[in-house]
């Protein structure tokens, strides 16, 4: 099969990518490389440099026609493509609008031309204060965007919604990491981690390995006339058990120094996913644990 990914050379997308290929497929990443990494590009794949939210055409038909995206026939698209962070979202709205609502639309022209099912990458965000910063509002917007093409013009379609997402590959500096590889950075250079607020603030954390186990078993049914009930539908990836962060502060030791700092505005007090549909439509579950994880990473040092 013949996928694209948007988003190709960040961190979720990379490893989407690395199964992919493994499993024998035809990959194409579009990203613009703002938050990508080429040091992420795996041999196999087709990477193309693309500014998905060019807001001088009038049509997402411009992707196909500008990189030369004709044959063979696009079997999904795994639109992957935004500014991530809550935090970093507050420092420039623009840009985000037009990375994440402007390249979803492009994206999903594109798809209503082509007859092409699209996997949208959502975030657990939106369960909270949709108001709450630029990012889980442009996430909300695009959901919305996805729910109106797909009523209005037949796009297949589902939304995957993510709950703090770890493993190979993350951002390890700079203001789109997040709280794990901080944590790490830290205790290996034995620095106190830093913990904001009360650190009583809950998260589901899911290993990106289950994610992109989600998102592959969600696209090839999605493609699929005979898994017509997951078109149109919502999907929630997470383990299903949070921590809070002084409860993933102590994994590192508990005796380990910690550093309180004050709270961020816009995040959620809490992240978890009860969701059980996924278990039931696409035959997912979470297999990785992150104590486990954070067992292996840390080894004898702790």
């Amino acid at each position: 099969m013949r996928y694209i990914v948007t988003g190709g050379a960040g961190f979720i997308g990379t490893n989407l990518i690395k199964r992919l290929i493994n499993d024998g497929h035809d990959v194409v990443s579009l990203d613009n490389y703002s938050t990508g990494l080429k040091k992420n590009e795996q041999k196999g794949c087709d990477y193309r440099n693309v500014d998905l939210g060019d807001t001088t055409r009038k049509s997402g038909g411009f992707i196909q026609e500008s990189y030369g995206l004709y044959e063979p026939k696009v079997d999904v698209i795994f639109h992957l493509a935004a500014l991530p962070r809550i935090q970093a979202s507050f420092e420039n709205p623009n840009e985000v609008f037009k990375s994440n609502v402007i390249s979803t639309q492009n994206i999903l022209d594109w798809a209503k031309d082509k007859d092409i099912p699209v996997v949208f990458a959502g975030t657990s965000s939106i369960h909270g204060d949709k108001y709450a910063n630029p990012y889980t509002f442009t996430k909300w917007q695009s959901e919305l965007m996805f729910k109106m093409y797909h009523k209005l013009f037949n796009v297949r379609m589902s939304i995957c919604r993510f709950y703090n997402v770890y493993g190979p590959n993350m951002i390890y500096e700079g203001p789109y990491s997040l709280v794990i590889p901080i944590f790490e950075n830290q205790f290996f250079k034995n620095e106190p981690l830093t913990i904001t607020d009360d650190g009583e603030q809950r998260r589901d954390f899911t290993h990106v390995n289950d994610i992109v186990d989600g998102l592959i078993k969600c696209g090839d049914r999605l493609s699929d006339v005979n898994f017509e009930q997951i078109n149109g539908l919502e999907f929630e990836f997470g383990c299903g058990k949070n921590y809070s962060i002084n409860e993933l502060a102590n994994m590192f030791g508990e005796s380990y120094p910690k550093k309180y700092i004050p709270a961020r505005d816009g995040e959620m007090r809490e992240t978890l996913c009860e969701s059980k549909i996924e278990r039931d439509l696409l035959n997912w579950e979470p297999t990785h644990d992150l104590e486990t994880y954070i067992k292996t990473l840390i080894g004898d040092s702790k």
